[in-house]
């Protein structure tokens, strides 16, 4: 009987552990949204329910300066509008590019308003990144 159950906690401990690293890998943008990688130059920001525009463009700037290295002065795209995750289950995603050639020929249109998550819907990664640090509105 011991054994058994040294053999069922060796199986559990190693299964969690597989599980946390995989947890510990994904991106958590500074306003709390999920940027999973969708290929080396696609990117989906995934925020909270209840997400704006903001909550989009903060992942996108902070995922393209913390884990791409990206400089300030880059563009950063929307690229698929929003729509249904292609990552997780939700309903609501982004996803953004720092390559222009990936818009499927949408030409780019620089500082849209800030809600409307179009493709070719562009902004420096500067920009994106400031909306990180905005109050909530009512604040």
């Amino acid at each position: 009987m011991a054994r058994r159950f040294s053999f069922a906690v060796v199986v559990f401990s190693a299964s969690a552990a597989l599980g946390l690293a995989g947890a510990a890998d994904a991106f958590t943008s500074r306003k709390s949204a999920r940027v999973n990688p969708l290929s080396e130059q696609v990117f989906e920001v995934v925020p909270i329910a209840g997400g704006t525009g903001l909550d989009y463009w903060c992942g996108a700037g902070d995922y393209a300066v913390r884990a791409l290295g990206a400089p300030m002065s880059a563009m950063v795209y929307v690229s698929r509008a929003m729509g249904p995750s292609d990552t997780t289950n939700r309903r609501s995603a982004v996803q953004f590019t720092l390559d222009v050639n990936m818009l499927a020929g949408a030409e780019p249109i620089t500082n849209p308003p800030i809600n409307r998550m179009n493709v070719g819907d562009a902004m420096q990664v500067r920009a994106a990144l400031s909306f990180c640090h905005q109050l909530p509105t009512g604040f």
